[in-house]
């Protein structure tokens, strides 16, 4: 029932966004979505897995716009900046994605599902939702390797690989730096430009 799920996943974050998380009921969440309670707890089980559920939609639509920006017809500096500024946007416009990249949950916000849980769901979705999430090291990880391996040329050497993960890295955490310190408009793009070597272009 993907249309069902997605729109009490949309349900949850909208109640997420006026009030904490220990004050979101199951039942306002199905009636918001226009589902019977019992289809909720069929697609979740619980509480805590809407959240698990909830939490991995944010952590993937964060690298899936990752992946936008770096897809880009652009240069590798113009693409590794469009990465840096979709982190910083990302992360402002959701707690969550701020809480995954950052490790800092609020009691706003659910409890960090970063480790597995046991699931018996039928729902393939909910038994990837209760796999393991990556923490903020993991996501530093994830970006730079993903970066370099799109934004590598042909033939590059072994030594143009190693500085090309090093530039995303430094990319990757720079951005995270404007995520806890915002930087002004246009900012992100003008720090990232700053400290990118010559051979990223």
């Amino acid at each position: 029932m993907p249309a069902a799920r997605e729109s009490l996943l949309d349900a949850a974050r909208r109640a997420l966004a006026r009030r904490p998380w220990s004050a979101v009921r199951m039942v306002d969440v199905a009636a918001s979505a226009g589902v019977s309670r019992q289809t909720l707890y069929n697609e979740f089980g619980s509480k805590d897995g809407l959240a698990r559920a909830l939490v991995r939609r944010e952590a993937d639509g964060y690298l899936a716009g990752v992946e936008r920006a770096l897809a880009g017809p652009a240069g590798a500096s113009d693409r590794l900046t469009a990465a840096a500024e979709w982190t910083a946007a990302a992360a402002r416009d959701s707690a969550l994605v701020r809480a995954l990249l950052t490790g800092c949950w609020t009691e706003r916000l659910p409890p960090p599902p970063l480790a597995a849980a046991p699931s018996a769901s039928v729902v393939p979705a909910q038994r990837r939702a209760d796999r393991p999430l990556p923490e903020p090291g993991d996501f530093v990880r994830i970006v730079r390797d993903r970066a370099a391996a799109v934004l590598s040329g042909p033939g590059a050497t072994p030594d143009d690989t190693a500085a090309l993960l090093r530039s995303c890295e430094l990319v990757v955490r720079l951005a995270l730096s404007c995520v806890a310190a915002p930087p002004a408009e246009g900012g992100v793009a003008e720090l990232v430009r700053a400290v990118l070597p010559r051979h990223v272009v």
